[in-house]
């Protein structure tokens, strides 16, 4: 029971973070079943099934925040689709003794990546409105998809971030859209987990407690993608997903560091984390300092001109 409660803890926490950033609900939950043992497929597995209706819920709460922009659902979900489903049976074929730590060098990639990109960067803005074009979206859903159901998660960390960096659609929209178009890539790769592991080592339990969870997070995610800080949320998460996906692959057998070498590597990535958070809080801090500025200087050039034309 008590494991069925924190895996719903995960459901919504992991949910929160990925309809109110755009990614890290497959990498936070594929993380934490690695890390209690589960077979790399399965774990995979029960995270995209949990998704169908973890990201149903979070399209239709985006949907009605006006958060989605649905030629970028049509033009990602289907290449996504393709590439979930090769990635699904490219997984299935693996041994679990390989699987594990390649799953977990994917995703603490993608943590770093996390990390790094929110930390350094924010979100970038230029370029709003114009058009994101068809040879673009293709490749990088059928990349993203490939990505998304080897390592258990990806969608989010490879889309999200390549469609902000373009800067032509506002953040809250790539957020909503990148959620939405998620539902056809977990069916695709569900069916290739079905097909590839067939149902017996999936624990439906599980799935079920991780797609309440996650159900009940979506409409309040919507909601907070308009409030929330993505740089300081994106680097919470991104040190998360390292400090774990690190503690898994020092405890492998491609590894098996000795245990003071493994306290050394969590003080060391613990450090590290805690000074990107500290900056991304400090940063984040600065630029609404900086635009409370602007906007005082636009209102009183406004009411310059006013009082001059008057």
């Amino acid at each position: 029971m008590r494991a069925l409660i924190l895996l719903g803890l995960v459901g919504f926490v992991a949910q929160l973070v990925d309809g109110s950033l755009g990614m890290a609900y497959g990498v936070t939950s594929t993380t934490l079943l690695l890390a209690v043992g589960t077979n790399a497929a399965a774990a995979s597995a029960t995270v995209h099934l949990a998704e169908i209706g973890t990201t149903l819920a979070s399209g239709i709460s985006h949907w009605r925040f006006g958060n989605i922009d649905w030629k970028v659902v049509a033009r990602i979900g289907v290449p996504g689709g393709i590439g979930a489903f090769a990635g699904a049976t490219f997984l299935s074929n693996l041994s679990t003794e390989v699987a594990a730590p390649v799953m977990s060098i994917i995703l603490l990639s993608l943590g770093v990546y996390i990390l790094i990109r929110f930390t350094a960067f924010g979100l970038p803005r230029g370029n709003l409105g114009k058009p994101l074009r068809r040879r673009f979206l293709g490749p990088l859903g059928l990349v993203a998809g490939f990505v998304d159901a080897t390592g258990g998660g990806g969608w989010g960390p490879v889309g999200t971030p390549a469609i902000l960096a373009s800067g032509r659609l506002a953040p809250r929209k790539v957020i909503g859209s990148i959620d939405a178009s998620e539902f056809i890539v977990a069916i695709a790769a569900s069916v290739g987990f079905f097909i590839g592991i067939g149902s017996e080592n999936i624990n439906f339990s599980w799935v079920a407690v991780l797609l309440i969870g996650g159900v009940i997070a979506a409409p309040i995610a919507a909601w907070l993608v308009r409030h929330i800080p993505p740089r300081i949320l994106g680097s919470a998460v991104g040190g998360l997903i390292i400090l774990t996906n690190v503690r898994t692959l020092l405890r492998s057998d491609w590894i098996d560091a000795p245990g003071n070498v493994q306290t050394v590597a969590y003080i060391t990535i613990a450090v590290l984390w805690a000074a990107a958070l500290a900056y991304s809080v400090r940063e984040y801090r600065r630029h609404k300092a900086e635009e409370t500025v602007e906007a005082i200087e636009t209102d009183l050039r406004k009411s310059e001109e006013e009082t001059t034309s008057a």
